[in-house]
């Protein structure tokens, strides 16, 4: 008897574009009133002006036009995507990133053990700091490297990344697209309650990365050998080191542009290039060898950057049938009858429903934040707290959530199975969930503003 499966990616969103649409015909069309604000330089709603307007159910026509919109409006991630995962593959085909896993696990021996929580923590660092996401499908080919040197399963690649960086994001006290946006519209000063955020960070990140390192010592496996080729004498390690140094430099030059800069996927786009064709160079492959492992990383990354497209197109249906409002609506409303405490986790249940629909976190907070802040002035409930249960709900919910297309995208990188990938972190997502409803809950108790 064969096993169920669950369908291919590029199905299953499908099928949700598609559900979309049918939405369109069932729920009525309604929307907010919005006004600009100061605070985030973007339209926020306008509490109690929701209202009905027009049905405009999306026709089959448009559902199929719904996709080519969807990369259209994705297209900053997806040709970053392209360049950036074209880059790496050049500097792969070099042979440093193979050489670089060899170096450093000759210099580990006896404490590999160590490499994985070290990794999981920088990526948790750039969730902290920056709400990492996407940017992270372009490090495949060298995450891949690793966790297959050590022996490791390929899940262990997108855990200890991009896992790791949502976790770290859903946490932090500092991210500017989920805490420090969800803060300005409360009128709460930024990095407020950072000190309880840490305890909870901490926590979280002890869970994620623990849950993470268990699975990979249990399901290891043999671990890939070292390429003879470059064992020999350290053949190569002129060229390789220069690649590698020219690798540190871009990705310390990246950090800085993003979390200084204000950087955008334009710039971290034109960085990246740049690096490809720098590596290719340096690393002997000349401008034939680098234009090839440039288009064999388009070929490999290709699926993954349309799978953000098509999840994408999911919120362009639902915003063509004016029913995201109504979603909201209707979610929301029943939480001014409930105790605070109930009203409080009834938030974040909210939040958690309404991240499947709108899969921005940033885009949720704007559209949810100037709803929620006076339903908690109303019950009585603290504004850090609102922007807590925002926090620990929609950021969390990335980690399990098929809308999510950096999620999609980083498994077909990886050629992890979805159904797979819900075995695995669909546990630990479980606990987070009932620490962050205990933050949730706490801060109520101790009164945290």
């Amino acid at each position: 008897m064969k096993s169920i499966r669950f369908p291919h990616p590029l199905v299953l969103l499908t099928l949700f574009i598609i559900v979309a649409a049918a939405l369109s015909y069932v729920l009525p069309a309604g929307q907010f009133a919005r006004r600009p604000s100061a605070a985030t330089g973007s339209e926020v709603v306008v509490p109690g002006s929701y209202h009905r307007v027009p049905s405009t159910p999306v026709s089959p026509l448009q559902v199929a036009v719904s996709i080519p919109k969807g990369l259209a409006d994705a297209g900053a991630v997806v040709f970053f995507l392209f360049l950036a995962g074209g880059a790496f593959t050049v500097v792969d085909q070099t042979g440093a990133l193979r050489f670089g896993v060899d170096w450093l696990l000759r210099h580990a021996q006896g404490r590999e053990v160590a490499i994985l929580p070290v990794i999981s923590l920088l990526f948790a660092t750039l969730g902290v700091l920056e709400n990492m996401g996407e940017e992270v499908i372009a490090l495949v080919p060298v995450l891949l490297v690793l966790v297959r040197r050590l022996g490791y399963p390929t899940i262990t690649a997108v855990a200890a990344s991009l896992g790791a960086a949502i976790v770290g994001a859903a946490f932090s006290p500092i991210n500017p697209f989920q805490v420090g946006i969800a803060q300005k519209l409360a009128q709460l000063p930024l990095l407020s309650a950072a000190g309880y955020r840490l305890v909870f960070l901490a926590l979280a990140l002890l869970i994620w990365i623990g849950g993470t390192v268990r699975h990979a010592v249990r399901y290891r496996l043999a671990p890939e050998p070292a390429d003879p080729a470059q064992l020999a004498a350290g053949k190569g390690a002129g060229r390789h080191g220069l690649v590698l140094l020219l690798l540190l430099l871009t990705f310390s030059l990246f950090t800085y542009g993003v979390v200084s800069l204000g950087w955008d996927f334009d710039q971290m786009t034109a960085l990246f290039f740049i690096l490809g064709v720098g590596a290719g160079l340096v690393g002997g492959l000349g401008l034939t060898g680098t234009a090839e492992g440039f288009v064999a990383g388009f070929r490999d990354i290709a699926f993954s950057a349309i799978l953000i497209g098509f999840a994408r197109a999911i919120f362009v249906v639902l915003e063509q049938g004016h029913i995201v409002d109504t979603i909201v609506q209707g979610l929301a409303t029943p939480l001014a009858h409930l105790p605070v405490a109930l009203a409080a986790l009834g938030m974040m249940g909210v939040h958690t429903a309404l991240h499947l629909p709108v899969p921005s976190v940033s885009g949720q907070a704007v559209l949810t934040m100037p709803l929620f802040v006076p339903l908690s002035d109303l019950i009585g409930l603290s504004r850090q707290v609102t922007v807590l249960a925002y926090q620990y709900s929609a950021g969390m919910t990335d980690l399990l959530t098929p809308t999510n297309g950096a999620l999609m995208a980083m498994l077909a990188a990886c050629g992890v199975r979805y159904d797979q990938w819900l075995r695995f972190a669909g546990p630990l997502y479980g606990l987070l969930l009932a620490l962050g409803a205990t933050g949730v809950l706490l801060g109520i108790w101790l009164g945290v503003a």
